[in-house]
């Protein structure tokens, strides 16, 4: 097969061709996706470190993150305000330069506690951000392509994760401090390019220019006030309230995951530190394996099957990292192979079931009420998996294996959503 018959069989992909089904905001957002995702993944192992390193103690970084999960919520429920207010475009543009561009120059030049809180606390201008984004991705685009939209969003993560080692050869050539804080810089220059395409190549939505002339003259307490009415039209929609249920029990089962696994395979299983840095790889090489391979073939199952299908495979995954015995990597490596399959399955479709759940016209405060109401109510979650851990390194995976079957009994009780265009 000649070259040009190959980049012909290419575009016939169903990735491709969602990309040529919807130009501009979301082709542009999924594209650019990997300034954010590259200097982000080559950051986050040392994050912690950093701040430790310079005199941050473990009580402080505890205080900052509490604090910072406080701002979250209200910045989420500021979100939903400020995206139908001023438009999605700017309010996305606006969460980039302060919640990633600013918040990276503090963290850049950060030496103490109090330095570190204001970057925490301006990095969390970023829940503004998410409902922007997540409304100028989708707003516009065709409601049939969403779960493939996600899946580009997906891979544009993926593909980041894959340079993250870069950032520990230069840590052990030249240490944490000195290297992290280019990185930090890097990271600012970045966001503002990002900005810059964004203002370039992306425009309002038709829904973000109907809500702007909406709320025109509207003041923002005004706004605030209609939240009163807006939760108890959540807590009446069943199919929206089903749809946020799995959503906020997998954000949880992430959270457990993220922040136990390196210590249970660590300090219980004994494997060496440095397997840390190969897993995300592994994980990210098996999604992108399976997000452009598989994936589009079963558009058929709409959403049922396969997330039950990611849920089985979680809970698969979960025993075999529990019953694992002490200095082995291969079943280690079988968890993070199935977690991964698992994670291709259910990511994409559990973002696109929601978003196909929620009254579109309604999206950025339902969305922003949303994501707050998900940090608030998993909040509570890191404590109680701290503690179990405690008392068995294994009792965290427990915990999501009940989270996994309580997810699979809610999608049990959805009905699959149709697009705007089977509507139709």
């Amino acid at each position: 097969m000649n070259l040009k018959a190959k980049l012909e069989k290419l575009r016939e992909h169903p990735l491709v061709q969602v990309l040529e089904n919807n130009p501009g905001n979301p082709r542009t957002l999924a594209l650019i996706e990997p300034l954010w995702g590259i200097p982000y993944n080559l950051i986050a192992p040392f994050a912690t470190l950093y701040m430790y390193t310079q005199g941050i103690t473990d009580v402080q970084i505890g205080l900052i993150l509490s604090i910072a999960m406080v701002f979250q919520v209200f910045f989420s429920f500021s979100g939903g305000i400020l995206t139908d207010k001023v438009g999605r475009k700017f309010t996305t543009m606006m969460g980039d330069f302060f919640g990633w561009a600013l918040a990276c120059l503090v963290w850049a030049i950060s030496d103490n506690f109090w330095l570190f809180l204001l970057a925490a606390v301006l990095n969390c201008f970023e829940q503004i951000n998410q409902t922007a984004w997540y409304c100028l991705l989708i707003e516009d685009a065709r409601s049939k392509d969403l779960v493939n939209i996600y899946t580009w969003v997906s891979i544009g993560g993926l593909v980041s994760i894959f340079f993250a080692p870069l950032s520990g050869l230069f840590v052990n050539a030249y240490s944490v401090v000195p290297v992290v804080r280019v990185l930090y810089l890097l990271f600012t220059v970045s966001m503002i390019i990002k900005m810059l395409i964004t203002l370039k190549f992306c425009r309002e939505t038709k829904q973000g220019k109907i809500r702007r002339a909406e709320t025109k003259g509207v003041s923002v307490f005004q706004m605030l006030g209609e939240y009163r009415q807006l939760i108890p039209y959540l807590l009446k929609d069943k199919g929206a309230l089903k749809a946020v249920a799995v959503s906020v029990l997998l954000y949880i089962s992430n959270m457990v995951n993220t922040n136990f696994f390196g210590l249970y395979v660590t300090q219980r299983l004994g494997l060496s530190e440095n397997y840390l840095a190969v897993f995300p790889i592994l994980n990210a090489a098996v999604m992108l394996v399976f997000m452009v391979g598989i994936q589009h073939r079963m558009s058929v199952a709409k959403f049922k099957v396969p997330l039950w299908t990611g849920l089985v495979l979680y809970c698969a995954a979960a025993l075999v990292l529990i019953l694992s015995p002490v200095n082995s990597l291969v079943p280690v490596l079988v968890y993070v192979f199935t977690a991964a399959v698992a994670a291709a399955l259910v990511n994409p479709r559990k973002d696109a079931l929601l978003q196909l759940s929620i009254n579109a016209q309604e999206r950025a405060r339902l969305n922003a009420l949303i994501m707050a109401s998900t940090i608030a109510l998993s909040s509570p979650f890191g404590y109680l998996a701290g503690w179990l851990s405690s008392l068995d390194r294994r009792l965290p995976f427990i915990f999501t294996i009940a989270l996994f079957i309580l997810a699979m009994l809610v999608i049990g009780h959805i009905q699959d959503p149709q697009t705007e265009e089977a509507r139709a």
